[in-house]
């Protein structure tokens, strides 16, 4: 009885400590602040995409998913 309150304790430990570790730390903001790190690397390339969807498709943002608007994916 007391290995397995004993291990239930280790297991439970480790799963409490095992995502603890989550989230930019602030010395690594500078890194990801770099202009080849960002998501859009070219605004005016971005800037025309959307005119061209928002043209396409009379609606803005929401660039995230493919497919028209008429249904027929």
């Amino acid at each position: 009885m007391t290995k397995v309150i004993f291990l239930s304790a280790i297991v439970s430990s480790l799963v409490l400590t095992g995502c603890s570790d989550l989230g930019v730390k602030p010395w690594e903001r500078d890194v990801l602040a770099k202009e080849e790190m960002q998501l859009i690397a070219d605004p005016v390339e971005a800037g025309l995409d959307d005119h061209i969807y928002f043209s396409k498709e009379a609606t803005s943002g929401g660039r995230g998913f493919g497919g028209g608007g008429c249904g027929c994916n």
